[in-house]
């Protein structure tokens, strides 16, 4: 079995992170084909079953590296780690998301200095073209996405001859390994929101949003709707289940969040209607899920929204939860072609009021699409999404450009050569021909103007 270490750039624990979340059923769903060690930068409270979970440290990486057939790993550990750039052994990049993106926006609604905001930037980029430098094999959340790397990739000189001979594909070079779903159906273990968390009562309406209250997303206008609500659906309350991030590497109440706290607490409704929870435990969502009627997805109207893919929308799926989205995301597609809900405008405090209310008012919904959201859910199980990953470290590879890939500076400065196999025939005109000249002696020197003028002597002589 080949050794495969995923080394973490988020904190592992019973309270996770997106990033978190995914190492951790990387983890399980590789342990079921290889060896596997979760390397996590934080003493973590969980204990796995099928790999091997340790912390790491600047000292005792080196060794975990040394043992590995395949490293695979995201986020930031290149630019703490740079040995991780040069291994001998093939490397995996996890990229579901661009923190480039996500940071623009973050820094933007924060109103930091441009010169704040540019340092990040600069300080992001570097690091996010370092990655789609070295990688080997990279993995992304959606089509979409995939199609972004790929564009990243192609500028920096990873889309070459070397590896589309290899696959025309690109398969083989970056690939979708989508964010998914327990492999069993969740089951309600015990109460933990109706009639149980102080302030919801028992026969209450729960609008559930189950992610972080992130820069890039739209609670604002979730709280904003409320009122209108209310005014026909007195029952109704909305649940707020992460809202103080667990990992130290991430500000641990964002711009958003108190943005969004602060509008809830001016209109009355905190404890009352709108409930902020510090951040449920992984293994506990299902209890939340289960005892919610509809779960909410809302952002705004950026780049960012455009190659996002809302992984709380698939655990509203795994719940059999109907959904409120916002368009323009993977999700809300998803949401819309299989019709799992409603899908609605980017700030649209109306059309939100009157999604809620027309899904609220809806017979026997969750029992009506309970067969597409349980289709969905075999679909998305860890074990179909990551297969392309699985069938990677079973048989891990070098990229095929290993060692001859440019760097970015010397991809901005090559140069064709100054003879092709088959040059292109010469001006005709003795004025085309000076300009000509002139551009060879510009781009080239006197070496490649005496090419271009020995090439149109043979070109003259074979006529």
């Amino acid at each position: 079995m080949k050794r495969v270490l995923i080394v973490s750039d988020d904190a592992v624990g019973s309270r996770m992170a997106g990033p978190a979340i995914r190492d951790w059923e990387y983890a399980r769903a590789l342990s079921r084909h290889c060896q596997v060690t979760l390397a996590v930068p934080n003493e973590s409270d969980l204990a796995p079953s099928g790999f091997d979970l340790g912390r790491y440290a600047p000292e005792s990486l080196p060794a975990m590296v040394a043992a590995s057939d395949v490293v695979i790993t995201s986020g930031y550990v290149l630019k703490r780690f740079p040995f991780l750039s040069a291994l001998s052994v093939p490397l995996v990049l996890s990229i579901p998301h661009s923190f480039v993106l996500e940071n623009i926006q973050h820094f933007v609604l924060d109103n930091k200095s441009q010169e704040f905001q540019w340092g990040v930037f600069r300080d992001g980029a570097t690091v996010l073209n370092e990655q789609l430098a070295v990688g080997d094999f990279f993995v992304c959340n959606s089509e979409r996405q995939r199609d972004y790397w790929i564009g990243m990739l192609a500028a920096l000189g990873r889309v070459n001859p070397t590896t589309y001979a290899e696959d025309p594909s690109l398969r083989r070079l970056v690939d979708v390994v989508a964010f998914g779903l327990p492999d069993t159906p969740p089951q309600h273990r015990r109460p933990v929101l109706k009639g149980t968390y102080q302030g919801i009562a028992r026969d209450a309406t729960v609008l559930f949003w189950g992610g972080g209250l992130y820069d890039w997303l739209d609670p604002l206008t979730l709280v904003r709707a409320m009122p209108r609500v209310l005014e026909q659906r007195p029952d109704v309350v909305v649940f707020f289940a992460a809202t103080r991030h667990p990992s130290p590497n991430v500000v641990a109440v964002s711009t958003m969040c108190q943005r969004t706290m602060n509008l809830s607490d001016e209109m009355g409704l905190t404890d009352r209607h709108v409930f902020f929870h510090d951040w449920i435990p992984y293994h506990e969502r299902e209890n939340y899920l289960l005892e919610a009627d509809l779960g909410l997805s809302l952002h705004l109207d950026h780049v960012e929204t455009r190659f996002a893919f809302r992984n709380r929308v698939l655990d509203y799926i795994w719940a059999g939860l109907p959904i409120v989205a916002t368009e323009g995301d993977t999700a809300s597609e998803l949401v819309r072609q299989q019709q799992l809900g409603a899908v609605v405008g980017y700030q649209d405090v109306s059309g939100v009021a009157q999604a809620i209310l027309d899904l609220l008012a809806a017979p026997n919904l969750k029992a009506d699409l309970a067969s597409r959201f349980a289709d969905l859910a075999r679909a998305y199980g860890w074990a179909q999404t990551t297969r392309p990953l699985i069938e990677f470290c079973c048989s891990p590879r070098l990229a095929a450009d290993r060692g001859v890939r440019l760097s970015p500076g010397e991809l901005v400065s090559a140069k064709l050569p100054a003879k092709a196999e088959e040059p292109l025939p010469p001006a005709r005109t003795w004025g085309e021909r000076l300009v000509k000249a002139r551009q060879s002696l510009g781009q080239g020197g006197w070496t490649a103007l005496k090419n271009e003028v020995l090439g149109y002597l043979r070109w003259k002589m074979e006529r």
